[in-house]
């Protein structure tokens, strides 16, 4: 299949390491000592985590590395444990390659102080690339020098490293602050009142009689501002004296016979649903409804128990991370959490039928975040 083919893998869009809070590299490499040392060119194994929740220009990232090497004069070696504290620049690319810098201080620990070998304080700098195999997951490649000074001698060391790079945590994403409101000055405004001395108080000169207002069509908007002065009586109108359309389903309520249809939902030409796509904003591998969906659910659910002519079917679609087989079953239970959570607002279950499309029916790209976001989605079909 196209998934496991590695030029599509290499395709694949990476959101960026930096979108997630943590990252853990298990890596393997191999150590090239320079002759002072007197040890032989000797393989490595550890791991690095670089944590990303820090609003600083370097990540701080922690690595510690085994190793067993041995002498070069005479038999013999010896277990080095190397660790290290870093600061990383991870270099943005509008591609699924991050090129990255490093640098740092690290202390060596040696079981064996032969040749004048002891334990030390090393600083260290390197470079390398990960490669986005997937949203969390890169192949990470790096070379690293190590410099110490070792009993008057210094020494240094090249590692070569590569491994898998795994990141995790996602970060929330910022929320704009609300306006705050600006409270209009209050402005106290003191009148003297005129003293005015009247000899004789002049007759009132007679009020004009003003006719009341008409409203001809009943529809609490008087003639004068009515700009649809023959409004049917009993419907809704807006302050023009206008028929709106309650619903926004595009019917305007004379003439829609189904005003409650909640929104986002597809109408016939009388204003009743044919069909709807219910956003619930699945992360990915997941099959829970958030708060805000479960309002969506819900809404949906007093629709249908105030319609008890339709059924529903509901369709669970996937975007394309992981597998098909997995995204199969993963649109499924999508499909049959929003059914169940239909039942429990009163939905009768054989009013119900749920299915899953898996990643085949996209509505758009698998190649940003958004876009899959947009296609791990329900979809609503509706029959009398």
């Amino acid at each position: 299949m196209k998934k496991l083919a590695f030029s599509a893998l290499l395709a694949a869009t990476l959101l960026g390491a930096t979108d997630y809070n943590y990252e853990i590299s298990p890596m393997v490499g191999y150590v090239f000592p320079n002759s002072a040392q007197d040890l032989k060119n000797h393989a490595a194994y550890g791991a690095e985590m670089q944590f990303n929740n820090v609003d600083t220009l370097l990540k701080p990232e922690l690595s510690v590395l085994f190793s067993n090497a041995d002498y070069k004069p005479a038999p013999g070696s010896v277990d080095i444990f190397r660790s290290a504290l870093n600061g990383v620049y991870d270099l943005k690319t509008s591609n699924n390659i991050t090129p990255f810098v490093k640098a740092g201080l690290g202390y060596e620990t040696m079981s064996n102080h032969q040749y004048n070998n002891h334990n030390s304080v090393f600083a260290d700098a390197g470079a390398g690339v990960k490669v986005g195999l997937s949203d969390q997951i890169a192949l990470k490649l790096e070379a690293i020098e190590m410099l110490k000074f070792n009993h008057f001698n210094w020494d240094n060391n090249l590692l070569l490293m590569a491994g898998l790079d795994f990141a995790f945590g996602e970060k929330a994403q910022p929320v704009a602050p609300a306006a705050t409101p600006i409270a209009a000055p209050v402005v106290a405004a003191v009148v003297a009142a005129p003293v005015v001395a009247a000899v004789v108080a002049p007759t009132p000169a007679p009020k004009p009689v003003i006719a009341a207002p008409k409203d001809s069509d009943k529809d609490g908007v008087f003639d004068d501002k009515d700009q649809c002065p023959n409004s049917p009586a009993g419907f809704v109108v807006d302050a023009k004296g206008c028929n709106i359309d309650s619903d926004k389903d595009g019917v305007l309520d004379p003439a829609d016979k189904c005003p409650n249809t909640p929104a986002g939902f597809k109408v016939d030409m009388d204003g009743c649903p044919l069909s709807a796509t219910l956003h619930l904003n699945f992360a990915t591998n997941s099959n829970a409804v958030d708060a805000e969906g479960t309002a969506k659910v819900a809404a949906f659910a007093s629709f249908l128990k105030d319609s008890p002519a339709y059924k529903a079917s509901i369709v669970g679609h996937t975007d394309s991370t992981a597998s098909d087989a997995y995204n199969q079953k993963l649109s499924e239970k999508r499909a049959e959490a929003v059914k169940s959570m239909l039942t429990k607002d009163g939905v009768d279950a054989e009013r119900l039928s749920s299915s899953g499309k898996g990643e085949s029916m996209p509505i758009a790209t698998n190649n940003t975040k958004e876009g899959r976001a947009e296609n791990r989605r329900i979809e609503v079909q509706l029959t009398k």
